[in-house]
C-alpha cells in the first residue's frame, strides 16, 4: 500500500480533497512549502512507488500505478468525496492518463491541476529516442552512486533555471532515494510508453487546469498550444510549486473557488 499523509482537517469536512501526486525523485514532502498556503481544504499528498515511504513498493504499468493511487485513497476518504487531483512532472502524468483512461473511475475526481505534465510523444520515433535516453538513466540509477547520477541528472536542459544553490540543494534532498527503485519506476512509467493525452483530457467529464513557470520554456508551449486553461507563475521554472509555493497555491484557490462548489 502507498504512503499517504493526511492533513489534520480531512474528517472535519465533507468538502473537497486535494490531492497531490509529486515528481520523479520526489516525495509527498515536497508539497510542504505549498500546502502552508491551502489550509482551507482538507489535502493528502501521496508517495509514489519507489519514493518516499513508498520506496519499496514498485508498480510495472501507468495503470497499476493508478490502481495504487486509488487503493490508497479509499482507505482515507469515502468514493463518493470530490477529489482536486494536482500531479507535477511524473505525478502530472500519471494523473493524466488516469483520468484519461478512466483508472481513477472508483473516485470522484472533479478538478485535475497539472503542473509541468507532458502530453506525450505522437512518433514512433520520438518515443524510440525518450526510451533510449530513459533506459540510460535507469542504468545508472541502477548501477552508479546516486549523488553522482543526481549531479548529472539537474543538468538536463529541463533545469536550466535553477541556481547553483537549488541545484545542489535538490541532490543532497535526493540522495536519499533508493537508485534501483528510482529506476523501476523510470522505466515504469516512461514518457515512451504513455499515450498522448491531450484529446482524451479534452473530452473527459473533468476540469483540467495546465500550470507552468515562465521560465520553464519548453512547458509553457506545450500549455499554450494545449488550448487548456492555463497560469504562469512568475520567476520559477520547471518546479513552480517548489520555488514559488505562494503564488503556486494562490493559483490551486483561485481554481477551486471558480470552478467548484464548496
Amino acid at each position: 500500500m502507498l504512503y499517504s499523509r493526511i492533513s489534520s482537517n480531512l474528517h472535519e469536512t465533507s468538502g473537497p480533497v486535494i490531492v497531490f501526486l509529486h515528481g520523479l525523485l520526489g516525495s509527498g514532502e515536497d508539497w510542504q512549502p505549498a500546502l502552508g498556503h491551502l489550509n482551507e481544504w482538507p489535502t493528502i499528498t501521496v508517495d509514489l512507488p519507489g519514493h518516499g515511504l513508498s520506496a519499496l513498493e514498485s508498480c510495472n504499468s501507468f495503470r497499476d500505478c493508478c490502481n495504487q493511487i486509488s487503493d490508497a485513497l479509499l482507505t482515507q476518504i469515502a468514493s463518493h468525496r470530490p477529489i482536486v487531483l494536482v500531479g507535477y512532472s511524473l505525478g502530472a502524468r500519471i494523473a493524466m492518463t488516469g483520468v484519461a483512461h478512466h483508472y481513477f473511475s472508483s473516485l470522484n475526481i472533479q478538478q485535475l491541476i497539472v503542473e509541468g505534465g507532458n502530453f506525450g510523444l505522437q512518433s514512433e520515433e520520438d518515443k524510440q529516442i525518450r526510451l533510449k535516453n530513459d533506459s540510460h538513466w535507469a542504468d545508472r540509477f541502477n548501477n552508479d552512486p546516486i549523488g553522482q547520477v543526481l549531479n548529472d541528472w539537474y543538468q538536463q536542459p529541463i533545469f536550466s533555471s535553477l541556481k547553483h544553490e537549488q541545484r545542489q540543494e535538490l541532490v543532497t534532498k535526493r540522495s536519499v532515494n533508493l537508485g534501483s527503485a528510482v529506476a523501476n519506476m523510470l522505466m515504469a512509467t516512461s514518457l515512451a510508453k504513455q499515450e498522448y493525452l491531450l484529446d482524451s483530457i479534452k473530452e473527459a467529464d473533468v476540469k483540467t487546469h495546465y500550470i507552468f513557470g515562465e521560465d520553464d520554456d519548453k512547458f509553457s508551449q506545450l500549455a499554450k498550444q494545449s488550448s487548456l486553461s492555463f497560469s504562469s507563475v512568475a520567476q520559477a521554472g520547471h518546479n513552480a510549486h517548489w520555488e514559488q509555493p505562494a503564488a503556486f497555491a494562490k493559483i490551486i484557490y483561485t481554481q477551486i473557488q471558480t470552478h467548484l462548489t464548496v
